[in-house]
Order: structure tokens, then C-alpha cells, then sequence
């Protein structure tokens, strides 16, 4: 070869390490690969995604972000690329499944400054690389509304303890909703349910409900811990995340969910939006959590099957935080586990304002259910909404 086209030793040592940084970005097709039209897109959400085991800053919460392809090749590897200056480097890798789909979680800023991504899939089995087009972090801007529950004194006034009295009839004759039951410490928000002290059990019977049930047991009278935006805060399409710790017994089951406002006027009657609902540790029972909908006396979706791919054991759910969202347009909601989807639900959609609900509450039916003693409780770190 002559000596003009030679590249010494030093040379090519010197560009192996840029090579590594932009192989992924700049290498053709595989031989053979065909010309078949591909589409690629990187859709940007909120940041979504805060595991932990303690209260946290949301500043801290990684963005989500959702890739999809066509034509749909489940199995293809796909890799998340950050930019770098002039050029782009690999932070994640998944796989699409089978909807073409992969999502990955990675940090809002770097080196204090507003990440850019985009996600990239090699040539695969006869394809031809596909890119996206480069998403920035700060698609959605600063949340509309937010709360870290970080004065430890006070809810302030975004919030309203849901007062509820013992009914009389219905599914909660033993429980109510108590301002004693709610709380703020530590940088976050505890909702409890815990045994009436004006009704403590002393033997008497005055003091211990009958829920109805003929021969069956009587409980101790319980309040539960509820709050609500109700007539100060509505919410209409968009994203509503939570960073939440729940209870570890069943017994009572702890919620974030919205309501119609009813002080708005609309032609729409609008929806109960359960973001999520925990029911406590069920062995083996897919129905430990869900999220759903109920518009006009129907409900549509359910439980969150295979809770297993969310956490590294069950006992994460009471031992750490997750942050639980929904993402509500006019067609459709979207729920999703630290930025991963759960479920999609395009019936059932609300078309009118809504208030957000924290709970930790009981129904008479979960009253047999119970495994460990009270107080039992929930914990809320922030609470966070971005209008779409």
C-alpha cells in the first residue's frame, strides 16, 4: 500500500476512541439490507420515574420517554443515545416489544444542563438503521401544578380534608374520613387509618360496629385519612403523577384518583379516574393493584396483571416509593409505573375538569381482610401536573 494511504499505529490509536463514540450514529446498512420504509418516533414525557425508598426532591425524577417503529420487529435492540456536543453516546438499551414499542427512563438535566435524546436501532435482519429525531427533556416545561409537602406544619390551602361520618347505610358504617388521620412530616404527606380514639373498644358493645353481616364479626370503629383539591384545584387533560408509598395490609386500600367537578358547567358528566389503587399484600393476587375508570356506572380495565416487572419483590410496594401517573387526553388515558405503561384505555374518556384525590380509606367488605394492626399508612412525597 503506498505510504500516502497508511495510517501509522499512533494515528489509529488516537482515532479508535471517536470512532467508539459515533460507530452507532454513522455506520451504513448491513450488506443486503433492504429498502423497506421505516418510521421512528421518541415521544418525550414528564419525568415519571423516581424509585426510592425515601422522600426525594421531584427536580431529581428521571424523564421517561417512549420509542416506537415501524414496520414492528419485537425483539429488535433498540439503544437510547444522549447528546453530546457534536456527537450522540448509548445510556440505555431495550428491545422493542411486540407493538414495535420500547421505553426507557434517563435524567431531565446533565451537568446542569437540558438533555437531548433520541433512540437509534441498528441494521437488524435485513433492515436498515433508523434514527428518531432528537427529543428534549423539556418538552412539557415546569408542572402547572405541584406539591413536595415540605412545610411540616401544614397541607395549605390547595387541599381539604374529605370529611365523611359514619354512614348509617351503605359500605362504610364502620369507617370515616378524619382530619386526624392526615398529617405532614419529612418532606411528605401521611394518610392513615387508625382506630376512633372517641370510640375506643372498652368492651362495650356501643363501641364496636356492626357492619350487618347476620352472626358475623363486629370491628373497631376506624377513621381514615382523605383529601382532596375539591373547589380549589381542577385538572382537564395532561399528566397527574404521584410518588407514593402504600400500606402493607390489606384491610384498606390507598388511591390516587380524580372526580368531576361539580361547580364546573359541561355537557360531559365526566369520569372517576382511579390513577392507581392498592388493596395491600394479596400472595399471589393480581388484584393488589389497578387502575381504571367509571363513567355513566361502567368500569372499564382492572387490575395491573404480572406486578412482578416493577419491582425487585413485592414488599416494594410498602418499603419504597414508585411514581404513579396517568396521561389524559381527549381520546384516550395512558397509566403508567415509574414511566412504564401499564394499561391504555381509550373508553370511558372524561371531557370535563376534574379534582385530584389522595386516600388511604376502608369499605366495610375489606374489614375481614385484615392481617396486621393500625394505624396503617400511606405516604405521598409530591404530587405533580402538566397540562397538555
Amino acid at each position: 500500500m503506498p505510504s500516502s494511504r497508511r495510517l501509522s499505529a499512533a494515528a489509529c490509536a488516537l482515532l479508535l476512541p471517536l470512532l467508539a463514540t459515533v460507530t452507532i450514529a454513522t455506520a451504513g446498512a448491513e450488506p443486503g439490507a433492504r429498502a423497506v420504509r421505516q418510521t421512528a418516533t421518541l415521544s418525550m414525557h414528564p419525568q415519571l420515574a423516581q424509585p426510592g425508598a425515601t422522600p426525594a426532591s421531584s427536580a431529581g425524577a428521571k424523564s421517561s420517554m417512549t420509542a416506537r417503529f415501524r414496520p414492528v420487529r419485537s425483539g429488535r435492540p433498540v439503544i437510547l443515545q444522549r447528546r453530546k456536543g457534536t456527537a450522540w453516546v448509548n445510556v440505555a438499551k431495550a428491545r422493542q416489544n411486540s407493538s414495535g414499542v420500547a421505553e426507557f427512563n434517563a435524567p431531565y438535566m446533565v451537568s446542569g444542563r437540558l438533555a437531548t435524546y433520541r433512540a437509534y436501532t441498528a441494521s437488524w435482519r435485513g433492515l436498515a438503521k433508523k434514527a428518531t429525531a432528537a427529543a428534549r427533556t423539556d418538552r412539557w416545561g415546569a408542572p402547572d401544578f405541584t406539591d413536595e409537602f415540605t412545610n411540616p406544619a401544614t397541607l395549605g390551602t390547595t387541599w381539604k380534608d374529605r370529611s365523611q361520618g359514619y354512614e348509617s347505610v351503605g359500605s362504610r358504617k364502620c369507617v370515616k374520613s378524619d382530619p386526624r388521620a392526615t398529617s405532614v412530616a419529612g418532606g411528605a404527606l401521611r394518610l392513615s387509618v387508625l382506630d376512633d380514639p372517641d370510640r375506643a373498644d372498652s368492651g362495650d358493645l356501643a363501641n364496636r360496629c356492626d357492619p350487618g353481616e347476620p352472626g358475623g364479626p363486629t370491628y373497631n370503629y376506624r377513621l381514615t385519612g382523605h383529601v382532596t383539591t375539591q373547589g380549589t384545584k381542577f385538572l382537564q387533560y395532561g399528566y397527574v403523577a404521584a410518588r407514593v408509598r402504600f400500606q402493607r395490609y390489606a384491610g384498606q386500600h390507598a388511591a390516587v384518583w380524580m372526580q368531576p367537578e361539580p361547580s364546573v358547567a359541561s355537557s360531559d358528566p365526566g369520569a372517576e379516574i382511579d390513577v392507581i389503587e392498592w388493596f395491600g399484600d394479596r400472595t399471589n393476587d393480581n388484584t393488589e393493584l389497578t387502575s381504571h375508570v367509571y363513567k355513566n356506572g361502567t368500569k372499564y380495565k382492572g387490575p395491573i396483571t404480572n406486578t412482578g416487572r416493577f419491582t425487585a419483590r413485592n414488599s416494594d410496594w410498602w418499603t419504597r416509593y414508585h411514581v404513579f401517573s396517568v396521561e389524559w387526553t381527549p381520546s384516550r388515558y395512558v397509566f403508567r409505573i415509574d414511566g412504564r405503561k401499564t394499561i391504555e384505555q381509550t373508553r370511558g374518556v372524561s371531557r370535563r375538569p376534574e379534582y385530584l384525590l389522595l386516600s388511604l380509606i376502608s369499605s366495610d367488605y375489606e374489614l375481614p381482610l385484615q392481617k396486621g394492626s393500625l394505624p396503617q399508612h400511606m405516604y405521598v412525597d409530591w404530587v405533580k401536573y402538566w397540562k397538555r
